[in-house]
C-alpha cells in the first residue's frame, strides 16, 4: 500500500463517520503545565473545543491555547528545526479561551498533530470516532505526528523501528511540559529506553527517506470502510506484514462506548462475520461469527514473502439486527499485533434496514396438482351409472406431481414502510415532472420528456386491469412472514380471461343473438387464484446472510379456481387446482410510496 492509497483510505473512513451515526472511544491524555504535543487517533469533531475543555464545557479544564499542525502541501516548504507556535507561520493555526468563538479553528480532527498549553497538569479525555492512521511524510524536512502504540508497556523506539532503521539514525524530538525554550522540545537519544508513547506527537526527521512505517502491521481498507449504513453487505481489506519475522494479527469486535449527548443512541454491536474459503462442492461460503470481546487471529509470513498479507472479508449478518428500522449499530474492530507494539481501531456501525420498496423477482412453478378422476367399476370392468345416469366417481386424485420443466411467473411486490405489501401486474419506475424518482402505477405520472430513463416492469401471468391499483396482501413482506393475496380474473373479463375470445361465436360470452351476455360458466369461468409467500429465513452461508436486506425467498403457494356455473344456496360448480414451487425477489429501489395519481 502506498502512502495515497493510506491517506485516501483514512480520509474515506473519515468522511464516512462524519455522514452517519458514530461509534465511540476515548483517548486520554496526561498533560503537564506548560506545553505539551499530543496526537489524536480519534475524530472528535462532533463537539468544538469550547464544549470538550472550554468556556461551554461541563468541567472548564486549565487549557487555554490549543495550537494545530498543519502539514505544507509542497515539499518545497519544509521545515528544518522544531517550530514554536506562532500566527507568523503559516503551518500553525490556534485555538485559544480568551478568544473563544473567532479562534482559526474549533473542533478536534483525528491523524493530527496538537500544541495544547495548560497552566496546570491536567487530564484531557476525547471521546471521538476511531480512524485508521494515515500520515503524509515528507522526505525534505520534520514531520509531526504520533504512532498507534498500545497504552500499557509501549515499546521503546529503538524497538518500534527496528522494521525502519531511517528513522532510528534520524532526529527525533518531544515536548516535556513547561515553557518553550531552547531545551523544549528536545531531542531524544536514549532510544533504548524512550517508550513511543500512544496520543504523543514527535517531530522526526530521516533525510530523504520516505517513511510509510507506523508499526508492525498496516490496513489497506476498500471503499467506505466498515460503514455499511442500510444497504451495504460486506467490505473487505488487507492486513500486511511490514516486519522481517512472522506476525499474528488480532482482530477483536468490542462494543462502543457511550455516545456524548445528542448524539444517536447505539442499540448493540453490529453482528459481523468473516467470510471463509469457498465451498468447491456448492460454490458458498461458509462464515465465521465474530462474537464480542472474541479475538480471532490472522497469521502473516514476514513481509515479502508470499503470505506476508490477508484479506478478511467482513460481512453484516442482517437476518439477525432485529430491531426496527433506523435503529444504529456501532462497534470497534481493534487490531493488535503479537510483538504487542499497536493497536488500531476501525469503526463499524450499521442502521438496520427498511423492507421497504419495490421488490421484483421471479417464481419458479415446479409442482402441479393434478385433476385425475377415477370411476367404479363392477366386477366386469363395466363402469357403473347412479340414478340419474352418471358415472359413479370412486376418487379424484389431486396430489401435486412435477412438472417436466420449471415454470417461470414474475412477480412484482412493493412493501411500504407501514402496511400491506401489494402485488402489481406491471409497475413504472423513473422520474416525474421534478426529476424525482417515484414508483408508479401510470406511466403519464412520469415526465414525459425523461421517459427514456423509465422502466416499466410488467407480470403476463396477472390479468390486465386499467387502474392497475394491484392486490394486497395481508400483511407485510418480511424475513420469516407468510402472506396471501387473492386475484380474480373476471368470467367477462375480455382484457385479460383466457377463457374469452372475443370474436370467436363460440367463446364470446354471448348468445346465439350476440346481444345478451351469458352466465358464468356458460362459456367462460371466473379465475380465483389465492397466491401465498412463505418467506424463508435465508440460508446459512456468508452470502444469503449478508444479503438478508436486498433479497428474499422462500416457498410459492398457489390455489386456482375456476368457477363456473352458479347453484341452489348461491354456490357455484368450482374445480380446483393447486400449484407449488420456489420465488426468489431482489429489491430494486427503496421508494416506500407507490404514486397512483398523474
Amino acid at each position: 500500500m502506498n502512502l495515497r492509497t493510506l491517506v485516501a483510505t483514512g480520509c474515506l473512513l473519515a468522511c464516512a463517520a462524519l455522514s452517519v451515526s458514530a461509534q465511540w472511544v476515548t483517548q486520554t491524555f496526561a498533560l503537564k503545565s506548560g506545553w505539551n504535543a499530543v496526537y489524536l487517533h480519534v475524530d472528535a469533531s462532533h463537539a468544538t473545543l469550547d464544549q470538550l475543555f472550554g468556556p461551554a464545557a461541563p468541567v472548564l479544564l486549565p487549557i487555554d491555547e490549543v495550537w494545530r499542525w498543519n502539514p505544507a502541501s509542497s515539499d518545497s516548504q519544509f521545515v528544518t528545526s522544531p517550530q514554536n507556535p506562532t500566527e507568523s507561520t503559516t503551518q500553525w493555526t490556534s485555538w485559544k479561551v480568551s478568544a473563544s468563538g473567532t479562534s482559526d479553528f474549533n473542533r478536534f480532527t483525528a491523524n493530527t498533530a496538537y500544541l495544547v498549553h495548560c497552566t496546570a497538569d491536567t487530564t484531557l479525555s476525547v471521546k471521538g470516532r476511531p480512524i485508521l492512521p494515515n500520515y503524509r511524510w515528507s522526505t525534505s524536512g520534520l514531520n509531526f505526528f504520533g504512532f498507534p502504540t498500545v497504552t500499557s508497556s509501549p515499546p521503546s523506539f529503538e524497538n518500534f523501528f527496528v522494521p525502519a532503521p531511517a528513522i532510528q539514525q534520524g532526529e527525533i524530538y518531544r515536548y516535556n511540559g513547561g515553557p518553550l525554550n531552547a531545551g523544549n522540545p528536545s531531542r531524544v537519544f536514549a532510544l533504548r529506553t524512550t517508550p513511543v508513547k500512544r496520543g504523543e506527537a514527535y517531530w522526526i526527521r530521516a533525510g530523504e527517506i520516505f517513511n510509510r512505517y507506523y508499526g508492525p502491521f498496516e490496513i489497506t481498507s476498500a471503499g467506505s470502510g466498515a460503514t455499511y449504513g442500510t444497504s451495504l453487505s460486506s467490505m473487505s481489506f488487507r492486513v500486511r506484514n511490514l516486519t522481517a519475522v512472522p506476525l499474528t494479527v488480532s482482530i477483536t469486535l468490542r462494543a462502543s462506548e457511550a455516545p456524548p449527548a445528542g448524539e444517536s443512541a447505539i442499540a448493540a454491536v453490529p453482528p459481523l462475520i468473516v467470510r471463509g474459503s469457498i465451498n468447491t462442492t456448492n460454490l458458498t461460503y461458509p462464515y465465521t461469527r465474530l462474537q464480542v470481546n472474541t479475538p480471532r487471529t490472522l497469521t502473516l509470513a514476514p513481509a515479502g514473502q508470499l503470505g506476508s498479507d490477508g484479506e478478511v472479508v467482513l460481512g453484516l449478518d442482517r437476518s439477525t439486527m432485529g430491531g426496527n428500522p433506523g435503529d444504529h449499530f456501532a462497534g470497534v474492530l481493534q487490531f493488535a499485533d503479537s510483538l504487542g507494539q499497536i493497536q488500531t481501531d476501525m469503526a463499524v456501525s450499521a442502521t438496520t434496514a427498511s423492507a421497504a420498496g419495490l421488490w421484483v423477482g421471479n417464481a419458479s412453478v415446479t409442482g402441479v396438482g393434478q385433476y385425475l378422476v377415477n370411476y367404479q367399476k363392477d366386477a366386469g370392468n363395466n363402469l357403473i351409472l347412479d340414478s340419474s345416469g352418471r358415472y359413479v366417481v370412486s376418487s379424484i386424485i389431486t396430489n401435486l406431481t412435477p412438472v417436466t420443466s420449471p415454470y417461470p411467473l414474475r412477480l412484482i411486490v412493493h412493501n411500504p414502510s407501514t402496511g400491506s405489501a401489494s402485488l402489481y401486474q406491471r409497475i413504472f419506475h423513473g422520474l416525474n415532472a421534478a426529476s424525482n424518482s417515484i414508483i408508479a402505477i401510470r406511466e403519464e405520472t412520469l415526465s414525459a420528456p425523461l421517459l427514456s430513463k423509465a422502466r416499466r416492469i410488467s407480470a403476463t401471468h396477472l390479468p390486465f386491469t386499467a387502474d392497475n391499483v394491484g392486490w394486497a396482501f395481508d400483511g407485510p413482506l418480511g424475513i420469516g412472514r407468510t402472506v396471501t393475496t387473492l386475484v380474480t380474473n373476471a368470467f367477462d373479463s375480455h382484457a385479460s380471461n383466457p377463457f374469452l375470445h372475443t370474436y370467436h361465436p363460440d367463446h364470446d360470452n354471448l348468445d346465439a343473438t350476440f346481444r345478451n351476455e351469458l352466465p358464468q360458466g356458460s362459456e367462460s369461468f371466473s379465475i380465483i387464484r389465492e397466491i401465498t409467500l412463505v418467506v424463508q429465513p435465508p440460508t446459512d452461508d456468508f452470502n444469503s446472510l449478508v444479503n438478508a436486506s436486498l433479497a428474499l425467498s422462500g416457498t410459492y403457494l398457489e390455489t386456482i379456481r375456476l368457477q363456473g356455473l352458479a347453484r341452489a344456496g348461491n354456490t357455484f360448480d368450482t374445480r380446483r387446482f393447486n400449484v407449488r414451487g420456489a420465488f426468489s425477489l431482489s429489491r430494486i429501489s427503496e421508494i416506500p410510496i407507490v404514486t397512483h395519481l398523474p
